[in-house]
């Protein structure tokens, strides 16, 4: 079974469709047994920083997420807002967050933007970098949905699985052992969307 981390910010219903149409059992939840029993994790998000981590910490889902991610190495897949908790500080809000890869959360730096507006919304292709098993049957340059004013900065460039460009080249994928994110929304990105999902699935 998938377990759909429900934190109180995310667009769960969408994922929960997609599960379905790729005839995968999947739950949204907050329920530390069924957490735990869980096969993959993933952990969604839409919305601030700083909000996402507060939920977490007042449920008390970060102190059994650390448990489940960290020590029984379950595999989890972050999207959008949910990749970005996973790193270490972000500057919405200007707080830490999970601390599960060594990266960071940035604003877009409007400086560099050539003019584009943030937010990054739309249809990007991503650049992947490594044989990832995300990427698995996809070409090499598919196209996914972003929608984020904020992306990821790594001390790491190897932990990088993808990246794209809105105004300049930024992370939009990572893996760190067991732990996966994508700054993009699969769920809202069609057929390639449905094969990263899928791959994901296949674990």
């Amino acid at each position: 079974m998938i377990a759909i981390v429900n934190y109180g910010l995310g667009n769960l219903t969408s994922i929960l469709n997609m599960c379905k149409h790729l005839g995968v059992d999947a739950v949204i939840t907050a329920d530390y047994q069924v957490l735990q029993s869980a096969r993959l994790l993933i952990l969604p998000g839409v919305g601030h920083f700083k909000k996402g981590m507060d939920n977490l910490i007042k449920t008390g889902l970060k102190e059994l997420l650390d448990t489940v991610v960290l020590q029984d190495k379950k595999p989890i897949l972050g999207i959008c807002l949910g990749a970005q908790l996973m790193t270490m500080h972000s500057e919405e809000g200007e707080i830490d967050g999970l601390q599960w890869v060594p990266a960071r959360t940035v604003r877009f730096d409007t400086e560099k933007m050539d003019g584009l507006k943030v937010p990054h919304m739309g249809w990007s292709d991503i650049q992947v970098q490594d044989q990832n098993p995300l990427w698995q049957g996809l070409p090499q340059n598919p196209r996914f949905y972003h929608v984020h004013t904020y992306h990821f900065v790594f001390d790491e460039p190897n932990q990088v699985s993808a990246t794209a460009k809105y105004g300049y080249e930024f992370a939009c994928a990572f893996q760190h052992e067991n732990i996966f994110g994508v700054q993009f929304h699969p769920e809202k990105s069609h057929k390639y969307g449905m094969k990263v999902l899928q791959n994901f699935f296949e674990l």
